[in-house]
Formats: structure tokens, C-alpha cells, sequence
């Protein structure tokens, strides 16, 4: 099994801090695997450390700026920061690289979560 298998086995299993280190691994092997910083970003959004999150999402659209599933994993973390502007940027580029059914609903339903909190 590889650090990445390792490491999405540990996110499954609650084990973020432990995930980590496995993607850090991957990261050292291979700086530019998009794959492993889109997977240490979910991690670290499991520990609800946004900032470090943040980055490490970015840092995976970088290296691949087609990578809908990072644009929508960071926009899913802007949602629940409640970062909404951000988090439809962020559904937008999924979309826009892939217009995935579940991609168009976690966008549409900012809105409705916006009206929830305005009104």
C-alpha cells in the first residue's frame, strides 16, 4: 500500500494527524502530485485547519488547474467556513471543468443557505 492509500485509509478512519504524515510522504516523494496535496488539505479541513487547508488546496489547482474535485473539496471547506463568495468561485471552476450533478447542487444550495442566514 502506498502513502496515499495509507493516508486515505487513516481520513476514513478519523485519523487525520496520522493521514497527514502519510501525505507528506507522497508530497516528499513527488511535489508535484496534485492528488496528494488535494488529499492532506482534506485532512487538514478534518482537523478544521482552514488556513492550512486553504493553501494546500491551492496549491493542488496550481499544479493542476483542471482538478475539479480540489476546486470542489476547497469550495465544500469555504461552505462550512461560510465563506460564500469564495466557495462559489470555487464550485464555479468545478463546473466549469466538470459539470458534475452533485457539483451544480453544493453551489445552488449557497444560496439557500445565504437566505437562511439573511433573512
Amino acid at each position: 500500500m502506498n502513502s496515499l492509500e495509507q493516508g486515505c485509509e487513516c481520513c476514513q478512519q478519523g485519523e487525520f494527524l496520522a493521514a497527514i504524515a502519510h501525505f507528506d510522504q507522497a508530497i516528499q516523494a513527488d511535489p508535484t502530485c496534485a492528488t496528494a496535496w488535494n488529499y492532506r488539505a482534506n485532512a487538514l479541513s478534518g482537523l478544521k485547519r482552514y488556513a492550512e487547508a486553504l493553501r494546500d488546496y491551492d496549491q493542488a489547482v496550481f499544479l493542476k488547474p483542471d482538478y475539479h474535485v480540489a476546486w470542489f473539496n476547497r469550495g465544500a471547506m469555504l461552505t462550512e467556513m461560510a465563506a460564500y463568495g469564495n466557495a462559489i468561485e470555487s464550485y464555479d471552476r468545478a463546473i466549469q471543468h466538470k459539470p458534475d450533478p452533485v457539483y451544480l447542487h453544493a453551489r445552488a444550495a449557497i444560496g439557500i443557505k445565504q437566505q437562511l442566514i439573511f433573512t
